[in-house]
């Protein structure tokens, strides 16, 4: 007769009271601005996804989807997911992103 599984079972019903008695802290790393987004046209981009978004998931995109894919990209951004970007800094973001990103 196998006793195994009952002996983890017990374990690992012990496991969350240990872990809750004691907080747990994070701290994240600094983000540094990627070069990609390092001059004024970037500052826009940085300012209106960073609030969601990590740099680095930014300039990580994919390349050569052109024009309309980041105006759908950032329109979908504002209108699914709430962003609080200004329709005319939208309009902006998406062709800096598209300049860069193409």
């Amino acid at each position: 007769m196998r006793r195994e599984p009952l002996v983890l079972i017990a374990a690992a019903a012990l496991v969350p009271a240990a872990i809750a008695a004691r907080p747990l802290t994070y701290s994240a790393p600094a983000e540094t601005t990627p070069a990609e987004l390092a001059d004024a046209e970037g500052e826009l981009v940085v300012n209106a996804c960073s609030t969601c978004h990590s740099l680095e998931y930014i300039v990580t995109q994919p390349r050569g989807k052109g024009a309309q894919f980041w105006k759908d990209s950032v329109a979908k951004m504002v209108n699914v997911y709430k962003a609080p970007v200004e329709p005319a800094d939208a309009d902006a973001v998406a062709a800096a992103l598209a300049r860069k990103f193409g």
